[in-house]
Parts: structure tokens; C-alpha cells; sequence
């Protein structure tokens, strides 16, 4: 089994290689017999759908409503945990312990829970608990299962990917970005005394034919032949594909020292029938923060930096930017934390901005910061920033590691004071330095809050999660307590069919709401009831048919066996999520907000205009945020494009709101990220300690006549419908993703909230 895991570790990058230990644990015990089928899944896929509690929640201080809806379906779908909310009711500072301790993951747990559960069944509470603490638990379980070493997978090893090679076999270096194998194969030549024997090429436009040669050449001299970059040519894969191929039929002998090597980013082009055959591996640069400054700092010798006409400053400058180039791909790690979209910056970027600082600094006697934070944030690094919200955040990043006090002694790159400028003596000294750093940095580092590294633990977890689920392939004969995939498909598509309603009777709401030249918000409903037809439509056709199909009364076509699928993981089925709004949320989740924001446009149509509106209930919230602004020009008979909003915030729940501003409008539900609403101050504020996402106060929205910009004091925070936060750019120039900017009062410096990340959404991702 350790061979095994070991030959397929080494082609695996290091996020999937604890997934795959895990899977590989599973596998063998499930073939003992000791794995029960449901809590696989809801390990896998969490709670398949949502249960009405009957016991409120015991702690809502610090145990969420989401979290205690998940353990109280444990509770009531698996025997073993019946009970365990009373438990946590009798005693939640016992548990509150749990929550905030830093192993939460091995803490014992209250009386008996701690030695009736199995090890796979402290994962399931861990996983409604603490799911930062899930892939720790992993590899607890898997250490405890298969032994140690199933967690430590071997090092990179070209000697024994080789051996496990021949003349008729590819060795394939699969590539992340950053890595670069030449220099190790070229190394690793020497140690084969094949040196001499060596040709590469990189692959591109018109290179198939040279790469022919260089092939062809080398079978019949065993030489070693290097094919780079493979994804970069993809339209002469099916070329090599057959080279390969051909190898076996050849009538001349191949020559036992000739090899072929490979060098490929994963790419749906390459051929698979290499794949299958070739050895692979993969070699990734070194990750954190102390890896990639030195990396960076290494490659500007003492001769370049000596070389400028302002030594010293270039030297702070240099690695200044070192640290910002390092800093800006490792916050990638924290997902829509760190950036909207996850940018591939490279080394090529940092090297254009030292050139470009090496040149201002010999032309011009005074150091022109603004323009090498223009010129870097803007093209060099900003080139590659689609989003308006990440280019504000790249530039504010850029004010603190190019302006002059970088020159002051000892000036900090983050408020801990860590990491700093040192005084500039010479390449050694930097290095010896950055050797000082500590491996895993805090989130103070990158600007972020505490918290971001629980939400980075979370994703990680999630995602892996969601790995093995697209692995899993077709659902199995059972699923636990003698239901079989078609039983549960068929309860589910039932249970919905009765919770969601048939489609709204469109004539009858442009009756009651016909379009009134002082009353946009009726044109608002309309259109949300056409939208939300749309839906409906599918969804209960697709409900129907599919429990056709189980009984053979219809085809199970593609499009219904894809539903099946998606309903049996808990996964939204496609079809549904083209037709619907923009949503995160598994299926079980799904269901229940759908059925909340139709009831909101029941509740509408039967009782008038809200008070107050439930802005995360709308499929299109920018309509009603148009039709707002519309109902105000036309009142006051002033141009709409002179008016924008005003932004107040109301200690107050959306639900206490008892009548409807002469102007504007309040809404509430939604989540900030990042940070929180002070409810004292009604200013933005830093986040409770494991509190990840925080509901705000309710808001009035006010219509106002040309309307100053940049008002000193605010945050100007973007509301996006999903945590994902990136979306597609629209005609608008904007992401699809984004509805409107929100302005809060702030006391810090708003570069401050711009570093944390902070964003508001309408919806969670559970």
C-alpha cells in the first residue's frame, strides 16, 4: 500500500496529497466493512436537508444558527448523536471551550461523547463545530488508520521517478506556476554521466517540426530529449501523441539509454494516453512568505545593486519590492479575502519594476515614488487586475512599500513590526535576515484580520471536500439504513416539489401592480415574480420528470441523470443554477432561501409595499436599487442622472420597522466579512475573535441631488450577492457579482478596511 500511495504522491500537488491519503484510508476500510455509508456523506457533503429545530439555540453569542441547525440534524438523523443538543444546551461553556480552542479537533468532549464516538464520527461534529479544525482531524484519522507515513509524503526525487522509467516510458514534470525543473534535470544528467547527451526545446508556434527532429535524433542516439511547456502547443499534442504511439512499432531497436521528458502546466489538451503510461511528477517552488522574498532577493546581485547611482536606496527599494511581489501572491491563499481573482504574477513583473526604479533613480536626483507606484500598481502589476476593487486594493498595498520613509530606520512593513527595512549592507545580509522570519506567517502580515486564517482553513477544508465528491463517481447501491440512491432521489425531489410553490399568476400581479409613473417599485415586483417564474418552471419539471425517470415511466436523458446526480450530492443541479440568482449555497440550503424569497414576494403582493426591503431576497437587486432612484426623480422632477445615495445606519432590525421613509428606502439582511458594524458606534469595527461573517444594522438608503464624492471618514465598502465575490464583467464595467458600494463611518484610516478585505454580501455560502 506505502508503494502505492508513494508512485501516485509524487504526480499529486501538495493541496491534493492529504485529500488523497484520505480517500485511499477510506477505500481500504470501506472494503472491511468498517465505514457506514451516511456519515461518509455527511462528512462529505454535510446536512442533506434543513430540519426545523424545536430547541433554540443555547448559545447564539458565539454558536451560530447555521452550526447549531447542523448538530441539531446529527442529533436527530444518527442514533449515535441523539442527545447531543440537549448536551450542548446542559452545558455550552463547556463546548464555548471547544470553539475557541486552538486543537479544537483533539479536545475531549463532555461525559461519555468523548469515548462513544468513533474516530469518523468526531469528524462529523468537527465538521459543524470547527471545520477550520476538519483538515487536522484528517490527518489525525489517517495517521491513526494507516500510520504516519501516509501523512509525509516522500520528497522530490529524480533518481526514483528514473528508475521507474524505460526507453518506451515518458517521464512527465507537471508544472504550478513559479516552477522551473531545467536546472534539476540538468543536474541530474551530471549524476547520470549524460550531459553530453542532452537536447531541449521550448514548445511553441512553429517549434513541432524542430521537436520532431530532436526526437527522432534521440532514439537512435540515447540521448535524453526535454520537450518544454507541452500546454503552450497544444495544437501539435495529437503529433506527439502519435511519436509515442509509434515508439512500439518502430522497426529499428530504440536505443535502452534514450528517454523522453516532458514539462506541462495541467491542460485538458494533453494527451491522455501519455498520461496513463508516463511516469509523472511534480516539483513545486517552496510556499510562504520567508521561500519567496529570499527567492526574489537572490536573484539581484551585490554587482547590479552597487551599480546605481543611489545604492542605498535602490537596495531598500529592491527589497521593498521583494516583499511586496512576495506578499501579493501569498495572499491568493486567503481566496475573496486577499484578492477577487486569483492573479499569476511572475517574476518577469518584479524584474520591470527594478529596472524601471534602477533607471529613475540614475536619471533624476529626487526619488520619484508616485511615479514607480503609478507605473507598478498600474501596468507593470496592475496589467494583469481585471477588477476595480483589486486594483484599489494593490495600490494601497503599493503605499506602504514605495514612499520615502522606507528610507527611515528600521520602518515596518506590518504593525507588529515583524518584518522590516533594514539597513541596506548587501545581498548576504538580507538573505540571513529573511532566514530569521518564521515560516507560517500571521494574516497581520498581509493586512488581514486574525480570523483570516480560519477562513483560509474552512475553504481549504470545503474544497477538498468538494474534490472528493466530483471523484467519487456515480452514486453506490446504498446510502445506509437500507435506502438505496433512488429512494433518497425520490424523497428529495418530493420533499421540495411540497416546499416550493407553482409558479406566480403574472396577470394577476400586473393588475394589482400596474406601472405607475410615480411608483416604480410595482414594475420592480413584476419583474421579480417574471424572474422567479423562470426558475420555478424548471425546478418543478425537472422535479417531476425526474421521479418519471426513476419509475421508467420516461427516458433518464443526460440532462435528468445530471440532476439525479447533483440532487443525490446535495449539489445544485446545473440546469436550476443557469435559471437562477447568483448562490453558494449547497442544495439543502438552497431549497430553504429559495422558499424564504418567494414567501417575500407573497408577502409583498398580498400586503403592499414592504417597510422595510429584504435586499438578499431579490433576484436582480440593482432594478429595485434603480427603481428607488427613480421613484425620487420623479417626485422631485429632477434629472436621475444628478442623483445618487446617501447612506445612514439604524440600530434597529429590518423586522422592527414600523413605517417606510418619506424618501429612499431601509433595507437589512445582509452579511459584512472582514470586519464588523459596531452597533454602539455604527461604525465599521475589527472583527470578533472566530466570528467570520456578522449581519449589519439596518440601512436607509437616501436619494441626494449631486452628491459630493470622497467624503473624508467612510468606507466605501462593495456589497456583492456571494461570497465568491468575483462574477463575470458586465456592459456596466462592472462584476456580475457586484450589486452597489456602500459608504460606513470609519475612525481608522479607510486603507486600513481596504487591506482587510472587507466586503459586504447579500448571501453566505451555507
Amino acid at each position: 500500500t506505502y508503494n502505492f500511495y508513494s508512485n501516485i504522491t509524487r504526480s499529486l500537488f501538495e493541496k491534493h496529497k492529504l485529500m488523497f491519503s484520505f480517500v485511499l484510508c477510506v477505500r481500504i476500510l470501506e472494503g472491511a466493512n468498517l465505514i457506514d455509508p451516511r456519515e461518509w456523506k455527511f462528512i462529505l457533503q454535510g446536512p442533506s436537508e434543513q430540519l426545523a429545530t424545536t430547541t433554540p439555540n443555547p448559545a447564539p453569542q458565539w454558536l451560530t444558527d447555521v452550526v447549531w441547525k447542523e448538530l441539531f440534524f446529527l442529533d436527530a438523523r444518527f442514533p449515535v448523536f441523539k442527545g447531543i443538543a440537549d448536551t450542548i444546551k446542559a452545558q455550552p461553556n463547556f463546548f464555548y471551550e471547544i470553539f475557541l480552542s486552538a486543537s479544537a479537533h483533539r479536545s475531549k468532549l463532555y461525559g461519555d461523547w468523548d469515548t462513544k464516538l468513533t474516530p469518523m464520527q468526531r469528524m462529523m461534529f468537527i465538521r459543524c463545530l470547527r471545520p477550520d479544525k476538519l483538515m487536522d482531524a484528517v490527518q489525525d484519522f489517517v495517521t491513526a488508520k494507516l500510520g504516519e507515513q501516509f501523512i509525509k509524503p516522500p520528497q522530490f526525487d529524480l533518481g526514483t521517478s528514473y528508475k521507474d522509467s524505460t526507453n518506451m516510458t515518458p517521464l512527465i514534470f507537471i508544472l504550478s506556476p513559479g516552477a522551473d525543473p531545467f536546472e534539476d534535470w540538468k543536474k541530474f544528467a551530471e549524476t547520470q554521466r549524460m550531459s553530453k547527451k542532452l537536447s531541449d526545446i521550448s514548445l511553441g508556434q512553429g517549434q513541432g517540426p524542430r521537436a520532431k527532429q530532436l526526437f527522432e535524433d534521440g532514439l537512435d542516439n540515447g540521448k535524453w530529449v526535454l520537450l518544454q511547456n507541452c500546454h503552450l502547443a497544444t495544437s501539435w499534442m495529437p503529433e506527439l501523441e502519435r511519436l509515442v504511439e509509434g515508439m512500439s512499432t518502430r522497426s529499428t531497436p530504440i536505443n535502452p539509454q534514450f528517454r523522453l521528458w516532458l514539462t506541462s502546466m495541467p491542460d485538458s489538451h494533453f494527451p491522455v494516453a501519455i498520461l496513463q503510461n508516463g511516469v509523472k511528477m511534480t516539483n513545486e517552488p517552496p510556499k510562504g512568505m520567508r521561500a519567496n522574498v529570499s527567492r526574489s532577493v537572490s536573484s539581484y546581485s551585490d554587482h547590479y545593486m552597487d551599480r546605481c547611482k543611489k545604492p542605498q536606496v535602490f537596495k531598500r527599494l529592491i527589497f521593498s519590492m521583494c516583499f511586496f511581489h512576495a506578499l501579493i501572491q501569498e495572499r491568493r491563499k486567503f481566496g475573496p479575502l486577499g484578492w477577487n481573482i486569483s492573479y499569476e504574477y511572475t517574476t518577469g513583473d518584479l524584474n520591470c519594476c527594478i529596472s524601471q526604479i534602477n533607471m529613475f533613480l540614475d536619471k533624476y536626483d529626487d526619488v520619484p515614488y508616485r511615479v514607480i507606484r503609478e507605473l507598478s500598481g498600474h501596468i507593470h502589476y496592475g496589467g494583469r487586475v481585471t477588477d476595480d476593487w483589486d486594483r484599489r486594493t494593490i495600490m494601497t498595498i503599493l503605499d506602504t512599500f514605495v514612499n520615502p520613509h522606507i528610507l527611515d530606520a528600521d520602518y515596518k512593513f506590518s504593525p507588529s513590526g515583524n518584518f522590516k527595512s533594514i539597513e541596506p549592507v548587501d545581498q548576504k545580509t538580507y538573505l540571513e535576515y529573511i532566514d530569521q522570519w518564521p515560516i507560517n506567517v500571521a494574516p497581520e502580515a498581509f493586512g488581514l484580520h486574525e480570523n483570516a486564517d480560519i477562513t483560509c482553513a474552512r475553504n481549504d477544508a470545503f474544497d477538498t471536500l468538494a474534490t472528493i465528491v466530483q471523484l467519487q463517481g456515480d452514486a453506490k447501491s446504498s446510502t445506509g439504513a437500507g435506502k438505496s440512491p433512488d429512494d433518497t432521489v425520490t424523497e428529495l425531489a418530493q420533499s421540495i416539489l411540497q416546499r416550493v410553490r407553482t409558479p406566480f399568476d403574472i396577470s394577476a400581479f400586473q393588475a394589482k401592480y400596474p406601472p405607475r409613473y410615480e411608483d416604480s417599485m410595482s414594475t420592480v415586483l413584476v419583474q421579480e415574480a417574471i424572474r422567479f417564474n423562470r426558475l420555478l418552471l424548471v425546478v418543478r419539471s425537472s422535479l417531476q420528470n425526474i421521479q418519471l425517470a426513476i419509475k421508467g415511466v420516461v427516458v433518464m436523458s443526460k440532462e435528468l441523470d445530471d440532476v439525479y446526480k447533483a440532487m443525490f450530492n446535495n449539489v445544485v443541479p446545473i440546469q436550476w443554477a443557469d435559471k437562477a440568482y447568483p448562490s453558494l449555497k449547497p442544495l439543502a440550503g438552497w431549497v430553504t432561501d429559495l422558499v424564504e424569497r418567494l414567501k417575500m414576494i407573497d408577502t409583498w403582493y398580498d400586503k403592499g409595499h414592504p417597510k422595510a426591503f429584504w435586499v438578499s431576497g431579490f433576484f436582480f437587486p440593482q432594478a429595485f436599487l434603480t427603481g428607488m432612484l427613480q421613484n425620487y426623480a420623479r417626485k422631485y422632477q429632477v434629472s436621475i442622472d444628478t442623483i445618487s445615495t446617501g447612506f445612514e445606519w439604524i440600530n434597529k432590525r429590518g423586522e422592527d420597522v414600523t413605517e417606510a421613509p418619506a424618501d429612499g428606502c431601509y433595507i437589512y439582511g445582509m452579511y459584512i466579512e472582514g470586519a464588523r458594524i459596531d452597533p454602539n458606534t455604527l461604525k465599521i469595527a475589527e472583527s470578533q475573535a472566530k466570528v467570520l461573517y456578522e449581519t449589519t444594522p439596518l440601512l436607509l438608503l437616501i436619494p441626494v441631488v449631486n452628491r459630493p464624492k470622497n467624503i473624508p471618514n467612510v468606507y466605501s465598502c462593495p456589497l456583492y450577492k456571494t461570497l465568491r465575490r468575483a462574477g463575470t464583467l458586465s456592459t456596466t464595467g462592472h462584476s456580475t457579482n457586484y450589486v452597489t458600494t456602500v459608504e460606513i463611518p470609519t475612525d481608522e484610516d479607510p486603507s486600513h478596511w481596504v487591506k482587510r478585505g472587507v466586503a459586504m454580501v447579500c448571501t453566505l455560502n451555507y
